[in-house]
């Protein structure tokens, strides 16, 4: 064998590892985030349980590997090398892929990136085989790929977006219509019955989406699924009794269950998606193996269309793997937090903004709903209304969203993956999931007049998102096929290198954010006055610290015509407005837990809060429009300009420097001197904006470097001046939290 092909082969295992861990980052959303969202255990307990169900799932997976092997193409049709030419290609176009949207935050299906990467590579593969063959017409293509299967994978996701959302929706309003949000009295009566209808479906799922490979040809199996009703009706007053018993000891049943929903979605991802990571390197292997013992790499791949199923140390191995990179991955949450976002019952900060679409939805649905009021009897509004009203922020249990509409997520979930499995549809954990959690929340009216527009867009984006993966997917992996297919060995071995680099420099730039992110102050967790006067004081000294430094940076930057570190710059003072402006939004829950005898300590954390938020606005305003002087190439400043500039860095630079000092040690003697030292500024300030008209006047400074010079001068002016501000309203607010 050459050795061409035993480093595919030991590319191929490498990024399959890399898979793994990219996979679990993606998918970790599907069943952690019920549980997380709304706190039914510690993150600890909730992770042990899901990484329970991995291992099972790992252990009892079928390990067929059909739709890597001859699912997408005939392999028949193929050599050796043209097989592990398209194996390859789809390992770098599926890495590359997901590695992006993980980075992006944004959730997508594993299943749907490995089929139309196959069929991406192997559709580059087959016109490559076909163009170099004078006997066979590309319209015999299709004797070559299986484009009807990934066909019908689409048509099956399109119907699971529609699906999940309906019913999610209204299996969430039903539940609410009984329980409402104040459900634990009602919940003591009946609670055992409805969390039966969620333990069935949840068994049941486990049964026949997790442990199919093991159950199936079972005697017990087989009488399931030929007396389903029957079987599913004794089970559900099986549970329910069960879970009564439970109850009546003290057992959170409700909990209880969000646990047990998220031990069986991480088994079914661990038992069916496995192969999603896995497959195309166990197909290159059997491949490399039957190549090597027939010894003529010329060789046809038809024994790919046969059956195989994967070594059981193997799918341990990937198992483990993927419970370590559940536990040790920052990066696993983050798709986390953009369901959580989406389906939040509180008010706070949008992750997206609004469109024109979700406008326009929303101003639909106002109309539909005027309708409503208009038709419906006042006091059926009424009642509908108290089933529907939100528990005041004090009673609230913490999450995201409570256990009622956590069970629900899982549930509805469970029965839709069930039936999809049942009936052989091809359907995507992640869509459904997703579109549950979303219809859910609607339901819930989560969604008010508020946030509406904003998580209508969210929902857009990400659902737009999870289709352009499949063109993505196809796009990528059939330019890659045709890379390696015109190539040969050398285009294997440049392409290799500039993908392991893509991999390196992202991890590189997650591990640069997550070290910035380790110097911040924590998030605020405070619920009244103590604890707002420690944050605010790391708060105020984190970002007056951060300002001293870009600014002087930018200014330094410009000076050398530096683009790289203006660049960085922006980046860095993008992230600092974008984290003061979260806190401006997170000012309001706080207030409302603050006494009567607090508002007084309030206003002034307004104040703090609304003056840290214009520093940063200011800062952005002189990074900006300074990288983009720099990267559309214009002109530098002049001497004169740098001179003036690099008196106002160094008296801006004092000012701070002294901030910064009576900021930490809370001493706020100097105070006055801040003010004189602030009009000297100002004078500076003023005496450079007259140099530069008179520059301007003698043509002596281009337009753009001139518009620039006073931007930065305005900007570092009203920077100066809400730091003062800031200063005295910090010292009001510590004086009064004193007296």
């Amino acid at each position: 064998m050459e050795p061409i092909y035993t480093f595919m082969l030991a590319a191929m295992a490498l990024l399959a590892v890399t898979g793994l861990f990219i996979g679990v980052m993606n998918d970790a959303a599907n069943f952690l985030n019920s549980a997380i969202g709304s706190k039914a255990a510690p993150v600890r307990v909730i992770m042990a349980v899901a990484s329970v169900g991995i291992i099972v799932g790992a252990v009892t997976s079928t390990g067929m590997m059909e739709v890597a092997r001859s699912g997408m193409f005939d392999p028949s049709r193929f050599t050796f090398r043209d097989v592990m030419i398209l194996y390859f290609s789809v390992m770098l176009a599926n890495i590359i892929l997901l590695d992006v949207y993980n980075t992006m935050g944004l959730p997508t299906s594993t299943t749907v990136a490995l089929v139309f990467c196959l069929l991406g590579a192997a559709l580059a593969v087959s016109t490559v085989v076909i163009t170099s063959n004078d006997e066979i017409s590309l319209v015999e293509i299709g004797r070559y790929i299986n484009s009807t299967r990934a066909m019908a994978i689409l048509a099956g996701i399109l119907l699971s977006v529609i699906l999940a959302f309906t019913l999610g929706t209204l299996v969430m309003y039903v539940s609410r219509a009984i329980f409402s949000f104040r459900y634990h009295t009602l919940f003591r009566r009946y609670g055992a019955l409805w969390c039966g209808i969620s333990f069935t479906a949840i068994v049941y799922f486990a049964l026949f989406k997790g442990l199919q490979g093991v159950m199936n040809g079972s005697a017990l199996f087989a009488y399931i699924d030929s007396h389903l009703a029957l079987s599913l009706f004794v089970l559900w007053i099986l549970c329910s009794i069960l879970l009564f018993f439970l109850q009546m000891f003290g057992v959170n049943i409700l909990k209880l269950n969000i646990l047990a929903g998220t031990f069986s979605l991480a088994l079914a991802f661990a038992g069916n998606d496995l192969v999603n990571f896995v497959g195309v390197p166990v197909a290159g292997y059997d491949s490399y193996m039957m190549a090597r013992a027939s010894g003529d790499a010329a060789m046809t791949m038809g024994g790919l269309a046969t059956d195989a199923s994967a070594n059981i140390l193997l799918l341990l191995a990937a198992g483990a793997i993927m419970i370590v990179t559940l536990w040790t991955s920052r990066r696993a949450l983050s798709v986390s937090k953009t369901e959580l976002s989406l389906s939040n019952q509180n008010e706070g900060e949008e992750r997206y903004g609004s469109s024109v679409v979700s406008r326009g939805l929303v101003r639909a649905v106002m109309n539909v709903n005027a309708f409503y009021e208009r038709i419906m009897p006042a006091r059926l509004q009424r009642a509908v209304a108290a089933r529907f009203e939100k528990l005041p922020e004090e009673e609230r249990e913490g999450g995201s969203y409570d256990l009622i509409r956590a069970t629900v997520n899982l549930t509805t979930a469970s029965i839709l993956i069930s039936i999809a499995t049942s009936l052989k549809l091809p359907l995507s954990t992640t869509y459904v999931c997703f579109m549950v959690s979303m219809g859910s929340s609607l339901a819930d009216r989560a969604w008010g007049r508020e946030s509406a527009v904003y998580r209508i867009t969210g929902v857009l984006t990400v659902v737009s998102g999870w289709f352009v993966t499949g063109f993505g997917a196809f796009t990528i992996a059939f330019l890659v096929g045709l890379t390696l297919m015109y190539g040969g060995n050398a285009a294997v071995l440049i392409v290799s290198a500039l993908c392991g680099w893509m991999l390196v420099r992202s991890n590189r730039r997650k591990n640069k954010a997550a070290a910035v992110e380790t110097q911040q102050p924590a998030a605020s967790r405070a619920k009244d006055t103590e604890g707002v006067i420690e944050e605010c004081i790391a708060e105020v000294c984190y970002t007056m610290g951060q300002v001293t430094r870009i600014y002087d940076r930018t200014l330094i930057a410009v000076f050398k015509e530096n683009r790289k570190v203006l660049r960085e710059m922006v980046q860095q003072s993008n992230d600092l407005f974008y984290r003061s402006r979260e806190r401006k939004y997170k000012v309001m829950p706080l207030l409302l837990r603050l006494q009567d005898n607090e508002i007084d300590s309030g206003h002034y954390y307004v104040q703090v809060v609304d003056y840290m938020n214009e520093i940063t606005k200011s800062l952005l305003h002189v990074t900006r429009p300074c990288f983009d002087h720099i990267d559309n190439n214009h002109e530098g400043m002049t001497r004169e300009q740098i001179e003036d500039l690099m008196k106002i860095n160094d008296e801006v630079e004092t000012i701070f420097t002294r901030i910064n000092v009576m900021l930490r040690n809370n001493d706020f003697a100097d105070i006055d001197l801040i003010l004189e030292l602030r009009d000297e500024l100002f004078e500076s300030i003023a005496d450079a904006i007259k140099r530069q008209l008179k520059r301007i006047k003698n043509k002596q400074s281009s337009t753009k470097a001139s518009l620039l010079y006073l931007t930065i001068l305005n900007e570092t002016k009203t920077m100066v001046l809400q730091a003062r501000n800031l200063v005295k309203s910090q010292r009001y607010f510590l004086e009064h939290k004193t007296e």
